[in-house]
């Protein structure tokens, strides 16, 4: 996304705190990564704090973009000492607004924002999918305090938004709602299939998503047995990593499709990987927004995916891609053959997800809905007032700056 010029001078100068409890390749870190880079690129400054003794993912994948990227230890769940801290570090960093994500980082988000004093620092949060929250009364109570004295509380579904208000015993309006949205992939040619050394007669269907039992690759795995009478020359390749790998590889081998069941590992290509499909599968048990499954959309792949939390809505109904229930495979495999085996079909179900995503599923139509909420929190912000004079100094890097994850600074 490129900002019109009128809206990037809003944002020149602004400086923007991303906070973040997990540093994964996952749907969360994926999003905050696009903000931050968006938001960098319009001439702000951008901190993205992430735990120490992660992956360092999101720090490679910001590396080039000109935001900064620093750690923090959190090792306690409550801990007034963090709190304070994190307020130092608004304080330090001159934060105007402080983006949180998920439950502990809205939290301490929150109180941080708050321990500035004098409305240095506005707050707001985004929940993506996990309730976490919701198993211990006291998580509650503190997250219905985040969502009470922060700007605003964002959920990426519907489906999630109402959970949230009923948890929280807070009004439904207090809650926006702004799915996810992503930069349409570009790949013209696929080396995958080169890669898997499949035959031009050969099918592939693609899947996207770490090896948890919470995707669903199992149910995918067996509907794949199922369909090898019917499409013997049918091919699942999926794209992710996990504890499940081990467990796939052995179940292919006892299903005796472990030479047309292919684990690709952690995937930077996704572009390269959905070019060289056939069909995209969803196999999901639980969702809100999946990424990849907008991704799949807008490059013109045919979907089946299962009917969990926001994926109908997105799919409109089926209309844009078939739809099954969950945890189960025969289902699965009915729906995969029926798009192979009509490809007039596929070709109506992939227009018709190529044109939903690209009306409501793109990374500007989330950036809109986000940077909306940004004005409206920075209204009465001293700074508000004079984005074309800000000094020019205020964007390079401060003094005290380290190389992204060069050592926590929160020990």
């Amino acid at each position: 996304m490129t900002l019109p010029p009128a809206q990037a001078a809003r944002w020149r100068g602004a400086r923007f705190a991303h906070l973040i409890e997990s540093d994964g390749p996952g749907g969360a870190e994926r999003m905050l990564a696009s903000v931050a880079a968006e938001l960098q690129s319009a001439g702000s400054y951008n901190l993205v704090l992430v735990p120490a003794g992660g992956e360092g993912w999101l720090a490679r994948e910001l590396s080039s973009t000109g935001v900064q990227v620093e750690t923090y230890r959190l090792d306690r769940p409550f801990s007034p000492r963090f709190a304070k801290w994190l307020a130092g570090v608004f304080r330090e960093h001159r934060i105007m607004l402080a983006h949180s994500h998920e439950f502990s980082m809205a939290v301490y988000g929150t109180w941080a924002a708050r321990l500035t004093g004098g409305g240095r620092t506005a707050h707001l949060f985004t929940m993506h999918g996990t309730r976490y929250y919701a198993e211990r009364l006291r998580r509650r109570i503190a997250l219905r305090a985040a969502c009470l004295f922060s700007s605003a509380a964002v959920c990426v579904s519907r489906q999630l938004a109402r959970s949230l208000a009923h948890d929280l015993w807070i009004r439904p309006s207090r809650i926006v709602t702004i799915p996810n949205g992503v930069r349409p992939p570009v790949a013209t040619q696929s080396s995958l299939r080169e890669e898997l050394g499949l035959a031009s007669t050969d099918r592939l269907v693609v899947a996207v998503g770490n090896l948890y039992p919470v995707k669903g690759h199992r149910y995918l795995l067996e509907a794949l047995a199922q369909l090898g009478p019917r499409h013997p020359e049918l091919h699942v390749a999926v794209a992710g990593r996990g504890e499940l790998e081990a467990p796939l590889r052995t179940r292919a081998r006892e299903l005796q499709v472990d030479d047309r069941f292919h684990l690709l590992g952690l995937r930077s290509d996704i572009a390269n990987v959905l070019a060289g499909a056939d069909l995209f599968v969803l196999p999901s048990l639980a969702e809100g927004v999946p990424l990849a499954l907008l991704e799949a959309m807008l490059a013109g792949r045919p979907v089946v995916a299962t009917s969990v939390g926001e994926v109908p809505i997105v799919l409109d109904g089926g209309r844009a891609g078939l739809l099954v229930h969950s945890e189960d495979a025969p289902a699965l495999a009915t729906a995969v053959s029926s798009l192979l085996s009509d490809p007039a079909l596929a070709r109506r179900v992939s227009a018709a997800a190529l044109q939903r995503a690209t009306e409501r599923y793109t990374l500007d139509a989330m950036m809109e809905g986000y940077l909306a909420l940004y004005a409206k929190a920075l209204r009465n912000h001293s700074y508000d007032a004079r984005p074309e004079r800000v000094r020019e100094d205020e964007r390079q890097p401060l003094p005290h700056r380290r190389t992204p994850g060069e050592r926590a600074i929160m020990r």
